[in-house]
């Protein structure tokens, strides 16, 4: 898929995860998926759905210049769903394409998925990626841009990336 860096962090945003309340199912299966598509994951962290702390741990994970950081949850309409907006104040640039082809895909699978505010952004060469906190959800959503991962890392980590030679 990628012949550069392929490093890989999943942090799931629970409460109840966090606080020992319930185990999480979530990341364990995108580890696994992440793993099959070629990345070496490095980091796997649990937080509360608290603004300030995601955006902490997103930052510490960019400065450790992980190339894909998957979030797991929080992206919903619920009171303390704030993973968006914490991924908002880390990017430098947002990626509409992907955010939207998630959404569509999900709309085959439930009319639920038009209620998603996931995000998806880059800072430096780290390419942040929400995802649903539902197990099902976060795997269709990620199946959903999988074959368009290797490319855009490519064009993010690769100082002189020629367009014109992946047509």
């Amino acid at each position: 898929m990628l012949s550069l860096k392929k490093s890989a962090a999943i942090v799931v945003a629970s409460d109840r995860a966090y606080d020992g309340d319930r185990e999480d199912a979530t990341g364990p299966l995108l580890s696994a998926r992440l793993t099959e598509l070629g990345f070496s994951i490095i980091a796997q962290t649990i937080v509360p759905d608290d603004e300030d702390m995601i955006v902490s741990t997103l930052e510490e994970l960019v400065d450790h210049e992980v190339s894909l950081i998957v979030t797991t949850g929080g992206t919903g309409l619920g009171p303390r769903d704030v993973t968006p907006e914490a991924t908002m104040r880390v990017i430098e640039k947002q990626v509409p394409g992907l955010e939207e082809e998630m959404r569509r895909s999900g709309l085959m699978d439930t009319r639920y998925a038009l209620l998603s505010r996931a995000v998806v952004g880059m800072k430096a060469q780290t390419l942040i990626i929400n995802l649903p906190g539902n197990p099902d959800g976060a795997l269709s959503s990620l199946a959903s841009i999988q074959d368009v991962l290797g490319h855009a890392l490519s064009v993010m980590l690769s100082p002189t990336f020629d367009h014109d030679t992946t047509r």
